[in-house]
This record gives C-alpha cells, structure tokens and sequence, in this order.
C-alpha cells in the first residue's frame, strides 16, 4: 500500500477505529461521517485516487441526485428495493443530500427528467468537495491499496492487502462498488469476500446498460434519438417485464438511451442464465409507443380528421411530436405506405389501421445486452435480507457492514443509484 497526497502509510497491524474499503461514492461519505462523529477512519482505495467512477458518471457531469421525494425515488427500485432502501431515504432524503452538498460548497441544478446536477464543475467538483470533507474530518486516505481478503479477527476485523499488509479495525464497512464499468476499479472483488464468509450473493449483471438488436434496420438509424416515446420490453410469450416513458437513442449496436438501459436487467439476467446452461440467449422485444399521449382510437381520430381538411396535410404533420424522418420512412414501410411524408387523405382503412398499430408499437427485436462495460451499474449483489435495513450492517458478522453497489440495490437513470450509495452510507456512518 502506499499513499495519496497528504495520507498515510498502514504499516502491518495498524489499529483503527474503522476502516472503509472502497473510495467511492458511498465509500468517501461513510468515511467522512463516521470521522466526524469521532471515529479513527482509514479509506482503502484501490486504484490511484479517489472517487474515479464518480469522476466518469453522467458524461463526466455527474447526476448525483433526483428531483423526487424520498418515497417515490425509493419505489423506483422495485418492491423489495423500497422497502429496504426506506429507512436510508429517511436519514438521507433526496433534498437533504443537496443540502449538504450546497454545505460542502457544492450549488445544485434541476434539469429534465427528474436530474440533479452540479451547477458548475461537473464530476470532478463533487469528488473533490467529497475527498475533502473526508480528509477534513480526519480520514486517512491510502489508494493503491487493493484488498485481498477479509476475516473477523478478536470481534473485530482484519483486511488484508495484496502487497500482504494487515490492517485491523473495530468495525469494518465494505463500499468495493460491483462489477460494471470496471476500467474505473469496480471488478467484483466484493463478491468474493462475501460469499467466503458464506453470505449470499444474488447473481451480478449488467444494469442500465445499452442493448443489442440483430435488426439491420435498426443499425441503420444509428445517431436517431426519441425524445417522446414509452419504451415497453415483452418477452418471446409477449409478457411485458417493464415499462418506461424516457427517451431511446438508436446505435450501430442496437438502442441506447433510458427508455432502453432502465428495462435492460430482464435481458442481461436471461442472457446469464443462457449463458450458464449453454443455451442461446431468448429474443425480447423493445416495443415503442411513438404517440404516448394519445390511445388507439385518439390517434385514428387526428389521421381521420386530417384526411377531411383542406389541403390534406402529411402524416408527420398531424402527429403531436412528430418523430424523424428515417424513422417515419420505417414507420412507412412497415404499414405499407410509399413514404413517411404520405398525405392523410391517401389512408385507406387498412392503412390507417397499419400505421396505428406501427406507431403505438414499433417492435425492436433485441438479442442482449453490451456487458459490464458498457454498464452504468450492478444489478444482483449481497442478498438484502442479510443487510439490516437500518444500520446496514450484515446480519450475523458482527460489526461488518455494506454500503452501495455491492448491494443487490439498481435503480433506473437519473440520479437514483447514488442517491441510495450515499443514503446507505450515511445509515452506517450513523450506526457506527
């Protein structure tokens, strides 16, 4: 191990009120916290500085938080995420997390879709107002320290380094992050540790993550975003898993976007369980709603009334928010129209029929997902119902407990996963 600017070495056996594992979001706030409540805090990082994931998020801007109140952001992680995650977003609200970032020197701005930026400074501003707090509190910070191994030791717990160094803690907080993006240190090594100690480990996979289509044209319109549409997944027996109204950007891979990334958990669980058997991964469909704001029988109503007014105008004209032009050509083709610019009057039943159905469900095959990494977070990790709920620490290991991403925690874009990294950390700071 050795240190970051203005840390300290751990020399064999050092002592330690606690020692967090992990510079990371969730990682610098436990520090920080427990440090100011009077513990003695050392931070193992294992890559060069601190908070590099925090540093890559959002294009470098960094979400950190969401415009939503604590009930409704909990419950975007499902049933069983919001009920665990309930009392964290109590002690740590979505608005009291931009308040102690505006404490640290940190102005917050709204944007669309429920986000919480940095006013300026993006990333880097976040990360540093984070190292600093810690390293004000009093937190010992040595990076290049890479976790080997972990073991409860005399009721306490003893980490071990890869360079063979030991360090023993009272209490010990595990925020190793998962396995996605994993070029900024999130590898898994975590899941290790955990499942040595013979706690359960819901099996990890790419989450919000970029999904792959074998359809050529849908490599054809690579660089075509919507912006109004509700993206819908079916499996091949056209159940739906999962909906979302936020926009879907097509790629020469396949669709990108939130409409797309939050519904990839079902695609990435199946494409490991196929992987597993030997078995070639099943087919979904991303089924896109063009016209969200009108049903069925709304949108026949605006092509029939079109078809009446003078001058007959084009089907891209009549539609609310009209989609791009190469969409609108698939649109055509699809409902056996010559062209997306097609006049109103020129439907006939059937292919005003054809082009409802087209554009309240554009099916868009897909085959998989691009992996950790090309994936914004973990989904799977350390069981929650080993994790109490509210102190974080790990049911039946005495003072160890964990923060973050090694959770079995995933919530959709916007701010919403490190809403729950800090909102943990700050249980476990407390609990501490």
């Amino acid at each position: 191990m050795h240190t970051s600017e203005e840390g300290i070495a751990s020399p064999s056996g050092l002592e330690a009120d606690v020692v967090v594992v992990g510079a990371g979001a969730a990682g610098l706030w436990a520090a920080a916290e427990a440090a100011r409540r009077g513990k003695r805090v050392l931070l193992l990082e294992k890559t060069p500085r601190t908070g590099t994931k925090v540093l890559a998020s959002g294009g470098t801007r960094c979400n950190l938080t969401t415009t939503l109140e604590a009930g409704p952001a909990a419950e975007l992680f499902g049933r069983d995420g919001a009920r665990f995650l309930a009392p964290a977003f109590r002690a740590l609200s979505p608005s009291d997390l931009r308040a102690r970032f505006f404490e640290l020197g940190v102005e917050t701005v709204e944007e669309e879709l429920e986000k919480i930026f940095p006013k300026t400074g993006g990333a880097r501003a976040v990360r540093d107002a984070l190292e600093r707090a810690a390293r004000a509190a009093g937190v010992r910070i040595t990076c290049d320290a890479r976790v080997e191994g972990i073991a409860p030791r005399d009721g306490g717990w003893e980490v071990r380094s890869a360079e063979g160094t030991t360090v023993r803690c009272a209490k010990l907080v595990l925020c190793p992050g998962g396995k996605s993006y994993a070029r900024t240190g999130t590898t898994g090594d975590g899941y290790g540790w955990l499942s040595e100690l013979g706690l359960p480990i819901v099996e990890p996979v790419p989450a919000l993550v970029p999904l792959s289509s074998p359809a050529a044209w849908v490599r054809e319109l690579a660089g075509v975003s919507l912006q109004e549409v509700e993206a819908r997944l079916v499996d091949a027996e056209n159940r739906t898993l999962g909906r979302r109204r936020r926009p879907v950007l097509f790629t020469h891979q396949g669709v990108s976007g939130p409409g797309a990334m939050d519904l990839s958990t079902p695609v990435a669980r199946a494409e490991a369980e196929a992987r597993r058997k030997g078995r070639r991964a099943p087919v979904f469909h991303l089924v896109l709603d063009l016209v969200p704001d009108l049903d069925r029988e709304a949108l026949r109503e605006v092509f029939v009334a079109a078809a009446g007014a003078a001058g007959s105008p084009s089907i891209a004209r009549v539609l609310p928010s009209p989609p791009p032009r190469r969409i609108l050509d698939v649109i055509a083709r699809r409902a056996k129209l010559e062209s997306g610019d097609v006049r109103a009057n020129r439907l006939d039943r059937e292919s005003r029929h054809l082009l409802v159905e087209t554009l309240k469900g554009l099916p868009v095959e897909i085959d998989g997902t691009l992996g950790f990494d090309k994936a914004e977070v973990t989904a799977g990790g350390l069981a929650l119902t080993h994790v109490d709920p509210g102190t974080m620490r790990v049911r039946g290991q005495g003072n160890l407990y964990a923060c973050g991403e090694i959770l079995d925690l995933a919530g959709p874009i916007g701010g919403l996963n490190f809403q729950a990294a800090f909102a943990t950390a700050e249980l476990a700071a407390r609990s501490l």
